[in-house]
């Protein structure tokens, strides 16, 4: 399952950037619609149930996923869509429009002073390939905020797929609550009410559809004021009225935020023994599967180079699928030494949840570090501006200050 997402993040997540500041919204919802297939196994069952043979079934699916493999092989582009941090709009801009007399102006007099603005152009590092090459992968994998969502996802991993694995189990534990010898009818009783609940289960994967476009519209909360707005009465291009990676990190932690906390009740809920509650669960489990791959894809694009993000997206998946490996011995204690028993193990689980708000955290800090640096850079051009005007006044010349010198200015 971990490397059909994978392969599933890698050949999709090239679109998104096609959709500006919608981009999490967008990468969300192909995320809902990959968790969502699981909807398609309880048809699988019934078509089992009806009669057909497995082989044939998996028969079946193998020609499915090899029409898949042949579409993404001859339609995958030539080239990768950039990102809009990536996009270059002065070539766009010279090649597509007719400079007016005041652009022609204004080239000119930059091309006396730093040569043919067009050459210029050329030189600067705004290729999709160029500037995401200035930072080595090797800083990427060993930054604080990958190691930190290395933990978080193994972590949330471990606790979703412990639950798909255990979940009859645990229903047939509510049912029969550890009797070792229980009569025939509550034995039935067990089977159909773990076949009722498990048809559910599977029946609301649907929802991943539904609900992870809600974790990208976080994601991509005010995005709009971060684009450069051009005044149409005078012409002039505003500055962003935020900037674009701190909004960005500051999106992710609300999102991760969340998450944990659907985790939490998740976790909560799986404590009480009582089965119309674990339908609230079921729906809790779809939302975290969904959003926490959301999450972490959105980070990833928001502090990391474009050309970096398909290996550590790899990488990540690689780790946690290894990690979560943990869950086969976490079932053989629950079933041979606890007897179907899971709350122990489930409590363990909860209170290891609670590692998963240390990477909110530490992206608290550093939208705080990132606002810093952003102040001081701000503040950089008018100290420079403060150093030429005491230059000046030392050497016996004073700024105007009528009314016609603050005009020009």
């Amino acid at each position: 399952m971990h490397l059909r997402m994978v392969n599933k993040q890698h050949t999709l997540m090239l679109l998104p950037n096609m959709f500006g500041s919608l981009s999490s919204t967008i990468m969300s919802l192909m995320i809902g619609s990959y968790a969502s297939s699981a909807v398609t196994f309880p048809g699988v069952k019934l078509i089992y149930d009806a009669g057909m043979k497995f082989h044939v079934i998996m028969w079946m699916w193998t020609g499915l996923a090899g029409l898949v493999f042949f579409n993404c092989f001859f339609n995958w582009p030539s080239e990768g869509f950039p990102t809009p941090d990536e996009v270059d709009y002065s070539k766009i801009l010279t090649m597509h429009e007719v400079p007016s007399s005041k652009q022609k102006a204004v080239e000119e007099r930059l091309s006396q002073k730093n040569g043919d603005v067009q050459h210029s152009r050329e030189k600067l590092p705004n290729e999709p390939d160029a500037a995401p090459n200035t930072v080595p992968f090797r800083r990427s994998v060993f930054s604080p905020i990958f190691l930190w969502s290395l933990i978080t996802m193994a972590m949330t991993q471990l606790r979703i797929i412990f639950f798909m694995g255990a979940m009859n189990k645990m229903l047939e534990f509510m049912v029969i609550h550890g009797e070792e010898h229980p009569p025939n009818m509550r034995v039935v009783e067990a089977e159909n009410t773990v076949g009722f609940y498990a048809s559910i289960f599977g029946t609301l994967q649907l929802l991943c559809l539904v609900t992870c476009p809600l974790i990208g519209y976080i994601m991509d909360w005010k995005m709009k004021e971060c684009e450069e707005e051009k005044c149409a009465s005078s012409g002039i291009v505003q500055r962003p009225k935020r900037d674009r990676k701190i909004q960005k990190v500051t999106n992710a932690m609300r999102a991760f935020i969340l998450t944990n906390l659907l985790l939490i009740i998740f976790g909560i809920c799986n404590l009480v023994d009582n089965l119309p509650l674990q339908i609230l669960t079921f729906i809790l489990h779809t939302m975290v599967r969904g959003f926490i791959h959301s999450c972490c894809g959105g980070l990833y694009a928001a502090v990391y180079p474009s050309n970096h993000f398909g290996t550590l997206t790899g990488l990540q998946s690689m780790i946690s699928a290894v990690f979560a490996l943990l869950q086969q011995p976490l079932f053989i204690v629950m079933v041979t030494h606890l007897h179907g028993n899971a709350y122990w193990i489930n409590m363990g689980l909860l209170i290891i949840s609670f590692t998963g708000f240390l990477l909110p955290g530490y992206l608290f800090f550093h939208c705080r570090n990132l606002l810093r640096e952003l102040k001081a850079k701000d503040g950089q051009p008018a100290s420079q501006e403060m150093q030429a005007l005491k230059y000046i006044e030392a050497n016996g010349f004073k700024p105007h200050r009528n009314g016609s010198a603050s005009a020009e200015a």
